[in-house]
């Protein structure tokens, strides 16, 4: 059973039913916008954007400070609205949904005036002398946003911020998976004080995100799947507008023979099942030298006994449900893939038999290895997959053997050993006696390698991502034009000798480089 399903229409339009993944009941019906829609939306934005970008960064900036608080205020129906559409459990809805939110609005807020501002910067040479250079963040225009269903609020929540705040117009589109999380984006923002058309977010489904991207936006901003990254890329290459990607992840986690082993098999149980592994920084191979193997497994499966999954633990559940029926055939398919090929499976391993939901039992998998789907391919579920390794240098190997490089962890006590391990794994970021923390941690550039996407978001860059950096060359002194015509053979001979007295004669021109 599907959580969505097409049902007849006497409109153009679309129509899914939903349903709850908690209980498979229905839960209303969803009506996509269709392309009429959609162009419709993006002529509202563009009518919309112009005052917009003329609105001071101060008056930008008050309605995020505004935001932050009516989220705050509403926070109890963010999470019953993202719970209700993810089953995810309310702690995650929480920390994810809210907090990472509303941190990330207070930085953006107080921080977007500053990375935004126009700024003098030297040129250098005797084009210094010459020439002032300044350089302006000058709006994109339109942007359009594609946001998955496993962060729903987050997501449009994070990118929308980011992009209005430097002077943009935004048409987004969540998951129909979790269409009306999605949608408390624009309903927030609006009652901050948005005006009209600057942030609209569409209700529908994969044909009106393409709508949106093949609808005349200036840039697109996608977090999703692999596969449908590499079409909204070939999309954006043919219209010849910017975009950045946020795509899959197969993230590793390495475990040192001097770890904190306690520490780091709580890191592999909430890397690998926060938000019930529908993580994109989620843990998803682990590799333990021989030395701690043994005694770091005792610890997992331990430590793994007490965990809860349900609605009727509230605060208290653990592990949530899986969000998309879609999402648990593939964990499934995987475990399977991994038990026919040779692997352990010490706990779980199935559906959890006394919920009715689409629950995952959490599952702790050895013996593994590359020949298994579990280890090459995003399972995206609460899963550990534990491997034993000789070597550090053989952990970072397999690390880095993977066609995935979003995120990844290394544990141990020895924090200039971390970082060197950290930096020598070809992903897009690294945690050291952590999980994947870097997208909550607003000043970080985020980003993936290989498979992992294109571009990065957030922090100082991501912010600048959603502008044009324009230089402006201002002439210092006037009078007549340097190499101005007509051109001669003195005026060719005098730069011969300009430059034979710069860098040959002279360490003058490297000096003032």
């Amino acid at each position: 059973m599907s959580l969505y399903e097409p049902i007849e229409s006497n409109d153009s339009r679309r129509h899914l039913q939903l349903r709850s993944p908690v209980t498979l009941e229905p839960t209303g019906e969803l009506v996509c916008a269709n392309s009429e829609d959609v162009a419709a939306a993006i002529q509202k934005a563009r009518a919309a954007q112009p005052a917009w970008a003329a609105t001071s960064m101060k008056a930008r900036a008050a309605i995020v400070e505004k935001a932050l608080q009516i989220l705050l205020e509403r926070q109890d129906e963010v999470i019953d609205t993202v719970v209700s559409e993810t089953g995810k459990a309310r702690t995650d809805a929480m920390s994810m949904e809210v907090f990472s939110v509303a941190d990330q609005l207070c930085y953006y807020a107080k921080n977007a005036e500053k990375f935004l501002a126009p700024r003098k910067r030297k040129a250098h040479g005797l084009i210094g002398i010459m020439k002032q250079l300044r350089i302006v963040y000058k709006p994109l225009g339109v942007v359009g946003l594609i946001t998955p269903w496993n962060g729903p609020f987050v997501l449009v929540m994070n990118q929308a911020a980011q992009a209005i705040l430097a002077g943009n117009a935004v048409v987004a589109k969540g998951s129909e998976v979790t269409p009306y999380s999605a949608r408390l984006a624009e309903d927030i923002f609006r009652q901050a004080g948005l005006p009209d058309g600057v942030l609209q977010v569409l209700l529908g489904d994969g044909e009106t995100g393409a709508a949106i991207v093949r609808g005349g936006v200036d840039k697109v901003s996608f977090t999703g799947s692999v596969a449908t990254g590499k079409k909204v890329a070939v999309a954006c290459a043919e219209q010849l507008i910017p975009v950045s990607l946020e795509l899959g992840g197969n993230d590793a986690m390495i475990v040192c023979a001097d770890a904190d082993l306690d520490r780091a098999a709580d890191g592999a149980w909430v890397g690998s099942c926060m938000n019930t592994g529908h993580y994109c920084c989620g843990t998803e191979r682990i590799y333990v030298v021989k030395e701690v193997y043994d005694e770091f497994l005792q610890k997992v499966l331990e430590k793994g006994k007490g965990l809860r999954q349900g609605s009727e633990h509230g605060w208290n559940e653990d592990v949530g449900a899986v969000f998309w029926d879609r999402q648990m055939a593939i964990i499934e398919a995987h475990v399977e893939d991994a038990r026919a090929k040779g692997a352990n499976i010490l706990m779980g391993g199935k559906r959890n038999p006394d919920l009715p939901g689409l629950y995952y039992e959490p599952t702790v998998i050895t013996e593994v290895d590359n020949s298994m789907d579990i280890m090459l391919l995003e399972t995206f579920g609460p899963i550990l997959c534990i491997q034993k390794v000789d070597t550090e240098e053989e952990a970072l190997r397999l690390a880095n053997d993977s066609e995935f490089g979003l995120n990844g962890n290394v544990w141990t006590q020895d924090k200039d050993k971390g970082y060197r391990l950290a930096a020598a794994i070809d992903t897009g970021a690294c945690s050291v006696n952590d999980m994947a923390v870097s997208y909550g941690i607003p000043a970080a550039p985020f980003g993936g390698k290989k498979n992992s996407g294109l571009g990065q978001v957030n922090g100082k860059k991501g912010l600048r991502g959603y502008t044009h950096e324009m230089p402006i060359v201002i002439d210092r002194f006037g009078g007549k034009m340097q190499n101005g015509y007509p051109y001669s053979a003195d005026s060719a001979e005098g730069m011969k000798k300009l430059m034979n007295f710069l860098w040959v004669k002279t360490p003058l021109g490297r000096w003032m480089s």
